[in-house]
């Protein structure tokens, strides 16, 4: 385990606030553009998202930084047990189950997350985009749904658009780690689409497929993740107007991967794009007038809804609405 998770596994018990500064020096290490959104934050809001954050660390960590797959596997499942009380929870997954119960958050989303994170254990060959959107909730949209409980969403209308803001962030991240994720085995383009242009999920893994070849599904994933992101703007009504800053800052500073992908040409072969600070400063500015624009509307209407063809593929999962 890394040394920024490994701390929390420690046989003393911390104190919340010392979990809290832990957690917030695991957010300011692993991810910057999440950190720099969370400073829109309120304090306690912040300190929370803060722990989830930590905790999806911990998920992540558990898997890819695991001797071999059997560790891994039993590594996940007992963290499963700590969630759902089979078995004493360490000090970040005790602070964290604090947190669920203060603010009603779904432990079943936690456990779908664990779910989607072990699908990365073995040779991952993604079939279509059906399994791509469903692989895309479990390990994003989940965390967009603990962060209504966190941002103190109340309607249930806005969880839709969670799940829809999770996806497009996974499918960014797709699009922009595709040689990375070749290079562990694992390729998320979808094998139909993969087919379509005259590759086999094996020439990826192999790094014989080229940026060029490429380029029209990661174009086509990349606008998949515009259609999300497009549905997530909408419902960044049910949020609180202030924490609502943070969730926009999030948004527009990550899909600024994808532009960025895009102005480089999609060379998703030549390693993974990155979004510089000062990029990321100016990204934030137009974050701004996009928060003042999708809260000029006020209240949601009263006859809002969700696209329900995004939701098609997920249906039966946790959070998704069955209309």
């Amino acid at each position: 385990m890394s040394d920024a998770t490994s701390q929390f596994d420690a046989s003393d018990q911390p104190s919340s606030q010392a979990l809290v500064e832990q957690s917030t020096a695991v957010l300011a290490h692993h991810s910057k553009s999440f950190r720099l959104a969370s400073l829109f934050l309120p304090r306690q809001r912040r300190q929370d998202a803060a722990l989830l954050y930590a905790l999806c660390r911990l998920i992540d960590d558990l898997a890819d930084e695991a001797d071999d797959r059997e560790q891994a596997a039993g590594d996940l499942d007992h963290l499963r047990a700590e969630l759902v009380g089979r078995r004493r929870p360490r000090p970040l997954v005790a602070e964290f189950l604090k947190l669920a119960e203060r603010r009603h958050l779904e432990l079943d989303f936690a456990l779908e997350l664990i779910q989607g994170v072990e699908s990365d254990l073995d040779e991952v060959i993604v079939g279509s985009d059906e399994r791509l959107l469903r692989y895309c909730y479990r390990v994003a949209g989940t965390v967009g749904l603990m962060m209504c409980a966190v941002l103190g969403v109340t309607d249930p209308r806005g969880l839709a658009h969670a799940i829809d803001l999770g996806v497009a962030m996974q499918l960014t991240n797709i699009c922009r780690d595709v040689l990375e994720d070749a290079r562990m085995g694992r390729v998320y383009l979808p094998a139909d689409r993969l087919g379509e242009v005259g590759v086999e999920p094996a020439d990826l893994i192999a790094e014989r497929a080229t940026s060029e070849a490429l380029a029209p599904v990661v174009e086509d994933l990349l606008d998949l993740a515009d259609t999300y992101y497009a549905s997530a703007d909408r419902g960044m009504c049910f949020i609180p107007l202030r924490a609502r800053l943070a969730i926009v800052v999030a948004s527009r500073v990550y899909r600024a991967i994808g532009v960025h992908l895009r102005w480089r040409g999609t060379k998703v072969m030549a390693g993974r794009t990155v979004v510089s600070p000062l990029a990321k400063l100016v990204w934030v500015m137009i974050a701004f007038f996009s928060w003042l624009r999708l809260s000029l509307g006020g209240s949601p209407p009263a006859d809002h809804q969700h696209q329900h063809r995004l939701h098609r593929p997920l249906r039966g999962l946790p959070g998704v609405s069955r209309s």
